[in-house]
């Protein structure tokens, strides 16, 4: 089910690369420390408390297998009381008289389980494997968070060249507005012209600031997964341009999933929980068979009586002479308890069913997501060199609308909609970079690979 979450998961920050547009305010660049990727996920992974409390679960199942180890040891105990009581008391003459009277005693003692049905080191052995799934859960919970950093760390670098866009044209609308002012100032032009110019200079400020607002909130997103204060300012180092031109797509989706399935921490964790579930079946088991311990004793007691006819015995020598020894070997043969012990390996078993359940989900899913990825990468190619050509030849078509309406050949509805058509283009072509680059970088993560731009 995770598996299916982080599926979702993927397809919600995908979604969120291809539809995000001009949101937020810019970050000021004056003495900023610049980060990369890796730079970012070690940060993350140092800081993020989600991290910290995995490991601190790690520790508790690290604990819990010392303990059962210990618990094969013979267990030791000693115990020493004593007791004061007075008042009318039958006397050793048969007589019943006011007395006093004072005891002492100390016993040691131990023992040690000979057969208990191996729960104790079956017991041993489910909790290596809880240890490993607690090992295995802190990986995962990495992972997790370097798929979220790379998400980020590319909400970023898109958001900066969609301000970058919407800045170039702010420039150009601002650069048409004065030039159709002066085309009014000689007559060459109406109020409806230089109307539409003012439109499009308001229309272009607004889209810039939309992509501040938008590389501002990305910023401040992948600050909180460094778990760094919120109003720390960086920047972040941008991928040489060759990162996008050609990434690798000659991917085989049965290759990598053969790959990833022994390397990814979901799986990993899924084999490690059906192998503790069954052990956990034997260690239940162990409590239908008889149990046999040994057990020892070794001690004495101290009497003395305050008003007795004759003179208490020394205290070394009531020691000596009270001393006390034993051994025995206890057999426990379960009859019946209502039926506690079986039912207790009922529910182990159908526990057991459903981590193989979860498992073979994992493996299902895992198979999916990385076939889907795999088509996503090829379409995100053919996309990214679909939208690079429509943005090419949208900027020749601009310039040839833009020359011709310079001279008043064509009329400003017209330019207009070149113009929004060239920038619809260039932001298709923006989203698609970094989509492609987002689609490359998700193979490289179910493979393990260390994520680098």
């Amino acid at each position: 089910m995770k598996q299916v979450a982080n599926h979702s998961f993927l397809k919600g920050l995908t979604f969120i690369l291809s539809l995000t547009a001009f949101t937020g305010l810019s970050q000021k660049s004056v003495a900023q420390e610049v980060i990369t990727i890796q730079q970012a996920i070690d940060k993350t992974l140092t800081n993020n408390l989600q991290v910290r409390q995995s490991k601190l679960s790690e520790s508790l199942s690290d604990e819990n297998l010392k303990q059962s180890k210990l618990a094969l040891y013979p267990s030791l105990s000693g115990s020493i009381g004593q007791n004061m009581n007075w008042g009318r008391n039958q006397s050793a003459s048969g007589l019943f008289e006011n007395n006093q009277r004072y005891s002492l005693n100390g016993n040691v003692s131990t023992g040690i389980d000979v057969f208990n049905g191996f729960s104790k080191i079956n017991q041993i052995k489910q909790n290596k494997l809880l240890l490993e799934a607690g090992k295995t859960t802190t990986e995962k919970v990495k992972n997790d968070l370097i798929l979220s950093v790379i998400t980020s760390y590319l909400q970023i670098l898109y958001n900066k060249d969609l301000l970058k866009a919407a800045q170039d044209q702010l420039t150009v609308a601002n650069q048409q507005l004065n030039q159709q002012q002066q085309l009014l100032d000689v007559g060459n032009k109406t109020l409806a012209d230089l109307s539409q110019s003012k439109s499009q200079v308001a229309t272009a400020e607004l889209g810039v600031t939309n992509a501040a607002n938008a590389l501002s909130i990305s910023y401040l997103t992948l600050a909180q997964l460094m778990d760094v204060p919120s109003s720390t300012t960086y920047d972040i180092q941008a991928p040489m341009i060759d990162s996008f031109k050609n990434p690798s797509t000659k991917y085989n989706a049965e290759e990598v999933y053969t790959n990833a399935i022994n390397l990814f921490p979901d799986i990993k964790l899924a084999v490690l929980n059906t192998a503790a579930s069954k052990v956990g079946v034997e260690v239940a088991k162990g409590n239908l068979y008889p149990r046999l311990s040994f057990n020892a004793s070794y001690g004495s007691n101290y009497f003395y009586s305050y008003n007795a006819a004759s003179a208490n015995p020394s205290f070394h020598d009531q020691l000596k002479n009270n001393l006390g020894k034993g051994i025995g070997l206890n057999l426990s043969i379960p009859i019946f308890n209502g039926l506690q012990a079986r039912s207790g390996v009922t529910r182990a078993k159908i526990n057991l069913m459903q981590t193989e359940t979860q498992e073979q989900l994992a493996k299902n899913t895992l198979n999916k997501v990385i076939y889907q990825a795999v088509a996503d990468l090829k379409a995100a190619e053919s996309r990214y060199q679909s939208t690079n050509n429509a943005f090419a030849a949208q900027k020749d078509a601009f310039y040839v609308i833009e020359q011709r309406y310079n001279v008043g050949l064509v009329n400003s509805l017209d330019y207009s909609t070149a113009l929004n058509n060239k920038n619809k283009a260039e932001i298709d072509m923006i989203q698609a970079k970094y989509d492609l680059l987002f689609r490359a970088k998700v193979i490289d993560y179910y493979l393990g690979k260390q994520i680098i731009f």
